[in-house]
């Protein structure tokens, strides 16, 4: 056998190059003007357009700051829940049942409405009203940011 006398198995498939004279006419296919009749014309899907538009989670737990939203408490339930004076955290108010079980780590908490106390609580990781702040202090309490 000699290079004269291969034969190619499968034919190659050429392009059809449209716009090259022939019977197509002048547009050869295309329509008339916009994207499509370009060359090199590219669309992008559609489906990345809405893709795009979906909110996106950011990790496992994670908590978009915009939602998160604040459980009010009043300082009188507190003082009934708690005769005795201990340290207040969101998860012992949610173990009392003052806030919903989950809000501890979703909810902000904050401590309204001032009444007089007679035992001295110590007000961790929960916000306070101006008047709340005074009361607690004035009871011999403390309050701490974290």
């Amino acid at each position: 056998m000699q290079v004269h006398q291969l034969t190619i198995s499968k034919f190659r498939k050429t392009k059809k190059r449209i716009g090259r004279g022939g019977k197509r006419g002048t547009y050869s296919g295309r329509g008339q003007k916009g994207q499509k009749a370009r060359a090199g014309a590219k669309i992008k899907p559609e489906v990345r357009e809405l893709i795009l538009k979906f909110p996106k989670k950011r990790g496992l737990g994670f908590h978009s700051k915009k939602t998160t939203e604040t459980v009010v408490v009043k300082l009188k339930e507190i003082k009934k829940a708690f005769p005795k004076s201990e340290v207040i955290t969101p998860t012992q108010l949610a173990q009392k049942g003052l806030i919903p079980q989950g809000a501890r780590r979703r909810l902000k908490v904050k401590i309204v409405e001032p009444v007089t106390l007679g035992a001295a609580y110590t007000i961790k990781k929960c916000g306070v009203s101006q008047g709340v702040k005074e009361a607690v202090i004035k009871a011999g309490g403390q309050i701490l940011e974290n």
